[in-house]
């Protein structure tokens, strides 16, 4: 909690760090509301003496705004119209308010009144369960990993790029480059990943996706692509053109089950097509726990 209580106010910095660090996902502040803790099996709400439940103010955000861009939001406004900061040890701020807007993109934020700390998690060694299942000779099959948001895909991606970058049980490491759109996947602050991605990873950060992968195939020479948040038909023809110039894809998309697949627009082409053979479906159960269900090209599950 200390690295993250800093970006408190002072007046409630102290009593921040004495909440539960355990099993914390998020811290929900939003002004003239309680801040929210959020656990994987619950909230609660912080309070400054024992039943007062303190709510924020708009100096509150005001001077969290001061402290996490460092006295100059300006020098973020590029991340600021992404929705979010990523600050050391991996951890990401997502800031709304209202939107600036110039022929329907978003150009900027004023008034923000909404912020919302993602705790990172990297959970070393879960994609050990699902590994297995992805070989296909000395490299992996394309795989997508789906679920819905929040439920676990981007980690599991993480850390199956860790192992296959390191390399395990007789199998040689291979080269894994990774386009990180939004910084979920390393979460680089200042360009450095502050996630494991293991000793073989590049990283390409803060680039739109289809660019990126053919800016890695030229540059890189990448055994396997990884890339988070696939949906537009342009992801997919970059995901088409580095499949046929030999590069393998770890990639994911937003859904509930495997069965939806079939329902977006984008994608439906290249299931047919079977380009991807591997889908691992996560799902969050009540008790915070993940389901793993790993299926093949022709949706049968393996596991």
């Amino acid at each position: 909690m200390l690295e993250i209580s800093r970006f408190f106010p002072v007046h409630i910095r102290e009593k921040i760090q004495k909440m539960p660090g355990e099993g914390l996902e998020e811290i929900r502040i939003r002004i003239g509301q309680p801040i929210e803790f959020c656990y994987g099996k619950g909230s609660r709400y912080f309070s400054l003496e024992e039943g007062e439940t303190y709510r924020a103010a708009k100096e509150d955000l005001a001077e969290m705004l001061d402290y996490i861009s460092n006295y100059s939001l300006y020098a973020y406004q590029e991340e600021v119209k992404q929705g979010y900061i990523t600050i050391e040890g991996g951890h990401r701020i997502g800031l709304i308010g209202q939107a600036v807007t110039d022929q329907g993109k978003i150009t900027g934020m004023h008034h923000i009144t909404f912020l919302n700390f993602r705790i990172a998690h990297e959970r070393l060694g879960c994609g050990r369960e699902v590994l297995p299942h992805l070989w296909d000779g000395d490299n992996i099959y394309n795989t997508l990993f789906l679920s819905a948001p929040g439920g676990g895909k981007t980690t599991y991606l993480r850390d199956c790029i860790r192992l296959l970058s390191a390399g395990e049980e007789g199998r040689q490491g291979l080269k894994v480059c990774v386009v990180d759109e939004r910084s979920e996947i390393g979460a680089c602050h200042m360009g450095i990943p502050q996630n494991d991605l293991g000793p073989r990873t590049d990283v390409l950060d803060s680039c739109r996706k289809p660019e990126g992968m053919l800016l890695l195939l030229r540059s890189m020479s990448p055994q396997v692509i990884a890339v988070d948040e696939l949906g537009t038909e342009e992801d997919f023809l970059a995901v088409e053109q580095a499949v046929c110039s030999g590069s393998r894809v770890l990639g994911t998309i937003h859904a509930g089950g495997v069965q939806e697949l079939q329902e977006k627009p984008h994608l439906r082409h290249w299931m047919e097509r079977q380009m991807f053979q591997r889908f691992v479906q996560i799902r969050r159960c009540l008790d915070g726990q993940r389901e793993i269900h790993i299926f093949d090209a022709g949706m049968r599950c393996l596991c």
